[in-house]
This record gives structure tokens, C-alpha cells and sequence, in this order.
């Protein structure tokens, strides 16, 4: 039977630790956050990362727009936070609506306030092979749990399933960066199943339930960050957990295993990019 890949475990440690380094600041980090219109599950994560940052330390902010709001309101508010020294933390929360062009907000953001490492400039530091001023925080947090648990990732197979700019895209060349061979699929891959049965270790981010116990060799390290309810509003991952847990060596639950990683790693890039700001952390 499989480990469990504990993120709840991990994420409150990170939490213990960076609350201790965070009041003994003279001066505390700043997370401001954009939400703009009126996403029921987007108000509930910017609710709950405004909690969290209160309860390590991290002063928060969120700044709400309507739906209607127009793209220049938003890119002036943007510029206003970069130029302010009191913020050290810029989060466009997503999905932006339709009419706004996510790319050019999320370019907007100052490299250096650029809290889910998500600009053209820390994605294209992230791609050359060097050190952006932050890492995308799920697959920070994917690569945090690996290392928890002392999973080696030099040499080995790392398969991902999914392409996004948030997680599959740098998750794979985060890897790449740690000298695994890495292979991507999608959804126009075909015999998914025969690539996957080579990795040693399987990350899926797609968001449906794709991953089987035939998908898997024995003792393949599977990391599932697909979150979705099912039709009985059941939460689930892409992974079949019963299943695929016989087989794996170590299997991150859905909910419990990525997800609260994301949140730890929101918190430490904050922090990192406090430590960035100031002479000394």
C-alpha cells in the first residue's frame, strides 16, 4: 500500500516555521490581492489566503472589482501597488473576466512583487534554466512534498499529464531543472497509458478522472493535482486513489495532498519576496 504524500502535514510545519521567522520582523510582508468580479470559488480562495497570511504574520489586502470592470482600472491599480514600497506581494486571483486579456495584467505585475511567478519575465527565467525571483506556487509545492519525503527526481522518468501555463508547463521544467527526464502529455496524446506505465514518477493536472491502476507501473511515485466534484458533489482528483494506492509507492490524497501545498508555497514566495526587498530576512 502506497504513503500517503501528507500536504495538510507539510503545509502546517511550513506554517509553524515561517510564522516564528515572521515575528521576529521588524517590518511584516505585504500580500495584496485583485479580485475582480464575483467567481464563488474565486472569493472563497481569496478569502482563505487572507486568513492564512493574517494568522502567519503577513499583512493582506483585497482589493475588489465588479465584472465589469475595464482592463486599464485594473492595470492602473497594478502600477499603483508596484510603486507602493509597503506591498511586497501581487496576486491577480483567476479566472479574470472574459473582456480582460489575462496576460497583459499578469505582465503588469512587477517581476519582483510577482507573488504565483507567473510574468513573462520569471516564466522565462524558470524556462532558460535560472533562478526567477519567485517559482509558480503549485508546482513549488509539488516539488516540496517530493523532497519531504526524500523522493529522488535526478534521473529518474517524470511523466506529467497536462500542458497549463500554472502548473504543467513549469512543474515539467522545474524537473527538467532537477535533471529528471521529463515527458509531457495532453490531451491529443495518444496511448496515454503506455507512456504513463514508464514513469517513475506520474503527475497529473488535468482536472478529470484520468488516472487508473493500469496507467501505472508498481512503485511509481503518482502526485494528483487535479481537483474537480464529481456528479454526487464529491471532491476528486484525476486519480482513481483506491485503485492506483495498491500499486504506487507514494500517492498525494485529493483533498489533503496539493492543495494545501499551493497555500504553503503562496506564503513562503511572500515571504522570499519580503527577504528579496530587505537586507535581511
Amino acid at each position: 500500500m502506497a504513503i500517503i504524500l501528507d500536504g495538510k502535514k507539510l503545509r502546517d510545519k511550513i506554517f509553524e516555521e515561517l510564522k516564528t521567522k515572521i515575528n521576529k520582523m521588524p517590518q511584516k510582508p505585504s500580500l495584496a490581492v485583485i479580485l475582480a468580479g464575483n467567481d464563488p470559488s474565486s472569493r472563497i480562495y481569496v478569502n482563505n489566503k487572507k486568513k492564512t497570511a493574517e494568522k502567519l504574520g503577513i499583512n493582506s489586502i483585497v482589493i475588489e472589482y465588479p465584472s465589469d470592470v475595464s482592463q486599464n482600472e485594473l492595470l492602473k491599480k497594478i502600477e499603483e501597488l508596484n510603486n507602493d514600497e509597503n506591498i511586497t506581494a501581487i496576486l491577480v486571483q483567476l479566472p479574470l473576466p472574459e473582456h480582460i486579456d489575462k496576460n497583459t495584467v499578469i505582465d503588469a505585475i512587477s517581476p519582483q512583487k510577482d507573488v504565483d511567478g507567473l510574468t513573462s519575465y520569471n516564466s522565462g527565467k524558470l524556462f532558460a534554466g535560472e533562478k526567477p525571483y519567485v517559482y509558480p506556487c503549485t508546482p513549488k509545492g509539488i516539488l516540496l512534498l517530493l523532497d519531504e519525503y526524500n523522493i529522488e527526481i535526478e534521473g529518474k522518468h517524470a511523466v506529467v499529464i497536462g500542458r497549463s501555463n500554472l502548473v504543467g508547463k513549469p512543474v515539467s521544467q522545474m524537473l527538467l531543472n532537477r535533471n529528471a527526464t521529463v515527458t509531457i502529455c495532453h490531451s491529443k496524446t495518444k496511448n496515454l497509458s503506455d507512456i504513463t506505465k514508464t514513469a517513475d514518477i506520474l503527475i497529473s493536472a488535468v482536472g478529470k478522472n484520468v488516472v487508473g491502476e493500469k496507467f501505472i507501473k508498481n512503485n511509481c511515485v503518482v502526485v494528483d493535482v487535479g481537483i474537480f466534484r464529481d456528479e454526487n458533489g464529491k471532491l476528486r482528483g484525476d486519480v482513481e486513489f483506491n485503485e492506483v494506492s495498491k500499486s504506487a509507492s507514494y500517492i498525494s490524497p485529493v483533498p489533503g495532498g496539493v492543495g494545501p501545498m499551493t497555500i504553503a508555497s503562496l506564503m513562503l514566495n511572500t515571504a522570499e519576496l519580503f527577504n528579496r526587498s530587505q537586507i535581511s530576512f
